[in-house]
């Protein structure tokens, strides 16, 4: 049954019917342009350090799907991709693989394909609810030589979902417990309704290395179990969220403020490099993409890696026009409206 919702996930997906209809706030955000920029383009320096790993530009792919045969196919063109590029790639859950004891597409073969960037291991909140801990982290670390692990934080979907985890008592306990017990850093995130100031600093103060605020204005997840629902009764209840979350730009702000010293990743309807770019300059250290990458995933390495190098040079021409020689600089950009 899970593996059967996970394809259905897959293909509303990339049927294009699963947008939320709440905006990033990105378009609220203006740089003021450099008519003298001062700068050789050429030597802007994109590079940064995640994990304790040099990648070459501060993106990520975030997680999009584990558990479906096809998956396989997605997660090996998407290691090979980010492994020529040079950035990290989080995985679906494993909450399928670790669960039936196999790998469901989630091996040791990705690490092989991306020997030198950042892998994210990934299973969900819910499941610390349901006989998840310290031996299944190790399980999914272990599957790939993973760099950290995703606990992620799906409360909406689980929600709408008829199938779904209603008991989320105690997790930020079981977190806690969970960071002091993994080998590896702890990365939180949201699927896509975001993570507020407040939440993310009791995260932090629980052990938590990095948080992902994955805000609204992407995939909608009540959108997709909308799409999926047997009644029309379900569908109802789902379809009234599709609006429902924190849009991306607020949440990178929000988060930063009330973690300053915390590793920040920005997701959610990230579009292209300007978007990135404005991500940085509201504080994210990283910023991810996941659905606007599924296309592309499907078809081959050779399209992610195009794709991928497209937004990068988006980047890389947002940076040129604020005068920004590195990513230090870009966050300091001046945004029209400036004062002094």
């Amino acid at each position: 049954m899970t593996i059967n919702r996970k394809n259905e996930h897959l293909d509303i997906v990339l049927k294009g019917q699963a947008k939320s209809s709440v905006h990033t706030g990105f378009d609220a955000i203006v740089f003021e342009h450099a008519a003298l920029p001062e700068i050789d383009m050429d030597t802007i320096d994109l590079g940064t350090k995640f994990l304790g790993k040099s990648i070459k530009a501060p993106m990520l792919v975030s997680s999009m799907t584990g558990g479906p045969a096809r998956a396989a196919t997605i997660n090996l063109h998407l290691a090979t991709a980010c492994e020529a590029v040079g950035i990290p790639l989080a995985v679906g859950s494993q909450r399928v693989a670790i669960e039936d004891e196999g790998s469901a597409g989630l091996g040791l073969e990705l690490r092989r394909h991306a020997p030198n960037i950042p892998l994210l291991a990934n299973f969900g909140a819910a499941q610390l609810n349901k006989g998840f801990g310290a031996d299944q982290a190790r399980r999914a670390i272990d599957m790939i030589d993973a760099d950290a692990l995703i606990i992620h934080l799906n409360p909406l979907q689980e929600a709408v979902q008829p199938e779904g985890d209603h008991d989320w008592r105690g997790l930020l306990n079981a977190i806690a417990q969970l960071s002091r017990h993994s080998p590896v850093p702890l990365v939180v995130k949201e699927v896509g309704s975001g993570i507020s100031g407040r939440q993310a600093r009791r995260l932090v103060d629980a052990g938590v290395s990095v948080i992902d605020v994955a805000g609204a204005g992407g995939t909608s997840w009540a959108a997709v179990e909308a799409g999926r629902a047997q009644t029309l009764r379900q569908a109802a209840i789902a379809r009234a969220f599709v609006g429902w979350g924190q849009p991306t730009a607020t949440a990178i702000a929000e988060v930063r403020e009330a973690c300053p010293d915390a590793v920040l990743i920005g997701s959610g309807g990230v579009r292209d490099g300007v978007d990135v770019a404005k991500a940085i300059r509201l504080g994210a250290d990283l910023v991810g993409q996941a659905a606007g990458i599924l296309d592309a995933a499907i078809l081959s390495s050779e399209a992610v890696e195009e794709h991928l190098e497209t937004v990068i040079g988006q980047l890389r021409v947002a940076c040129f026009c604020t005068g920004s020689i590195d990513l230090a600089a870009l966050r300091n950009a001046r945004l029209q409206g400036d004062l002094g």
